[in-house]
C-alpha cells in the first residue's frame, strides 16, 4: 500500500515541494567566500540553500585581523539566516573565540537572539583542523539550528 503526502507550497518560491523535499527541515551551507585585500580589508558571503534550489546570501565585511576575520565570517552567516527568515529572526553576534583544546582547533561563537522565539542566548561550536574562519560559519548554525528549526516548523 503506497502513501501519498499532500503537496506544500514553499513561500519562497512559486514551484511545488515534492515529498522528499519535505523531509529536509534545514537550510544547508552551500557556499563560502572569503577575501582579503592588500589594503587589510576582508570580505565575506556565506550561501545557504533551501528547497527547490532557493538560496539566500549573507555579507559583510572590515578590518581584517585574526580574530576581525572570525567576526565577519560570523557576522556574513548571521546575515544570511535573517535574510532566508525575511526579518522575522534577528541575531546579534556577542563573540567569537578560537581555542586550542585536545589538540584540536575549537571555534565556539556566542550570539544572542534579538527577534524570534526561543531562548534570548546561543552557543555553538566546530571542530575546525584546518580552516577556523569558515569553521566559525559552522559554529554559527550550530548555534542558531534549533530556533532555525523552529521557525522552519511553525511558518
Amino acid at each position: 500500500m503506497s502513501q501519498t503526502v499532500p503537496e506544500a507550497r514553499d513561500p519562497l518560491s512559486p514551484t511545488t515541494i515534492t515529498p522528499a523535499q519535505l523531509k529536509r527541515e534545514r537550510l544547508r551551507f552551500s557556499d563560502f567566500k572569503f577575501t582579503r585585500t592588500p589594503s587589510g580589508q576582508c570580505s565575506c558571503e556565506v550561501e545557504l540553500e533551501w528547497v527547490d534550489g532557493v538560496r539566500v546570501v549573507g555579507k559583510a565585511s572590515g578590518q581584517s585581523s585574526p580574530m576581525g576575520d572570525l567576526r565577519i565570517s560570523a557576522d556574513a552567516a548571521l546575515r544570511a539566516l535573517e535574510t532566508f527568515s525575511g526579518s522575522a529572526l534577528q541575531f546579534e553576534l556577542v563573540g567569537v573565540k578560537l581555542l586550542r583544546a585536545f589538540d584540536a582547533n575549537v571555534v565556539i561563537v556566542s550570539v544572542n537572539v534579538k527577534k524570534g522565539e526561543g531562548p534570548p542566548r546561543l552557543l555553538g561550536c566546530y571542530l575546525a583542523e584546518h580552516d577556523a574562519v569558515r569553521g566559525t560559519v559552522v559554529a554559527v548554525l550550530n548555534a542558531t539550528n534549533r530556533v532555525l528549526g523552529n521557525f522552519i516548523a511553525t511558518r
